[in-house]
């Protein structure tokens, strides 16, 4: 898989991008990764990339010539554009297993007020993170980023995301490790019995009675 991610920030990835599983993912060939500094594609003669909003309003708004002369660049016909607004699709696991089967993601980071309208014009799906507000789009494209690369063939087993949270719409069951009593913690008797049978079914009550507990409304859905 290849991933451009469009910003204006490039030093926010670094340190993300070379630890853990995205670093291992990235020697090995697994994602090649490019982040691409949309103010390269500017035709102002001063790199400009934002400006004032017509009809008047606080904040600057991106401007569309940079940010579209930079996706049609890179754009190919296996290409998937994803803009990260608050207005977007909330982001959610089955997005995530959707997305890693793609060949190539070119995702536009926003900054300051927002985006120009027409920008939207050439992207395929607008991601929202979460109900809040950031400075900008980076922090989400690293979520994107870890979410889809840990699900790409290969580069964790494929055991471990089966069994993550959300995966069959609930939570993921407790686990503990060594020592099997801590503080007068004892570690459930059942996951010690060898029983597999057993430990499976505790598993999925666990599973059941955390998402009651915790997220009914994953329940609901």
């Amino acid at each position: 898989m290849k991933i451009d991610i469009l910003t204006l920030f490039e030093g926010m990835f670094q340190g993300v991008f070379e630890e853990s599983i995205i670093k291992r993912a990235r020697d090995e060939k697994k994602v090649e990764i490019s982040l691409i500094n949309f103010r390269d594609y500017s035709k102002d003669p001063h790199h400009k990339v934002d400006d004032t909003p017509y009809g008047g309003g606080r904040g600057m708004v991106l401007m569309v010539q940079p940010i579209y002369d930079a996706v049609m660049h890179l754009k190919k016909e296996n290409s998937k554009v994803i803009l990260l607004t608050p207005s977007g699709t909330p982001y959610q696991q089955k997005m995530a297993y959707d997305l890693s089967k793609e060949e190539h993601l070119i995702i536009i980071c926003g900054h300051y007020e927002g985006f120009d309208e027409r920008i939207k014009s050439i992207v395929d799906l607008e991601i929202s993170i979460g109900d809040y507000v950031l400075t900008g789009g980076e922090i989400p494209a690293m979520v994107l980023v870890d979410s889809i690369t840990r699900l790409l063939p290969g580069v964790i087993t494929e055991e471990s995301h089966q069994n993550d949270s959300f995966n069959d719409g609930l939570l993921d069951y407790p686990t503990y490790t060594k020592p099997r009593e801590f503080m007068g913690m004892e570690v459930p008797e059942v996951l010690t019995s060898g029983d597999h049978q057993k430990i499976e079914e505790y598993r999925q009550n666990e599973k059941q009675r955390i998402t009651e507990e915790k997220r009914k409304d994953l329940l609901e859905k």
